[in-house]
């Protein structure tokens, strides 16, 4: 069965960007539809750890300019793929997009790799990984390619 309703979850880096591209492309050849989310970790927002405490009002700026980046995002893929339902939840990433992929029945996750490796994966974890072990559809992973990458291959 070929996809006819794709996730792409973005954290609005350029890495997402590029899996929303390939998503783009692969809307576009199978006829279908794609729904973008995004995730904002309340209570990492705070980051107890090192002692940093958030204001309602930075938290509720935090959600207006994901939610207008978002909004742009998706209407600069409009003329590529049929784009559905744009969203901005809260919780934890893993979850919440789990979650929403059984809410929109989704037949195929499309998401970036962020290449963390050593110490920084082990303390971040990989949202990537856990989503690929746990999602209740497949998961296409699209490795991000940085501009150091790619001058590095082309030479």
């Amino acid at each position: 069965m070929l996809p006819k309703t794709i996730l792409v979850p973005t954290d609005l880096s350029e890495g997402a960007e590029q899996a929303l591209d390939y998503a783009c492309e692969l809307a576009q050849t199978l006829g279908a539809t794609i729904h973008l989310v995004n995730v904002i970790g309340i209570p990492a927002l705070g980051v107890p750890e090192l002692g940093l405490a958030m204001t309602s009002t930075v938290i509720d700026q935090i959600m207006i300019d994901n939610q207008t980046a978002l909004e742009k995002l998706a209407e600069s893929k409009r003329c590529s793929a049929l784009i559905g339902q744009v969203m901005l939840k809260t919780g934890d990433a893993k979850d919440v997009i789990n979650q929403t992929a059984k809410e929109l029945g989704a037949d195929l996750i499309v998401m970036s790799t962020h290449g963390r490796r050593g110490i920084t994966r082990a303390l971040l974890g990989s949202v990537t990984e856990t989503v690929v072990r746990s999602a209740p559809c497949p998961v296409l992973t699209v490795r991000v390619h940085d501009h150091a990458h790619r001058e590095r291959d082309a030479a």
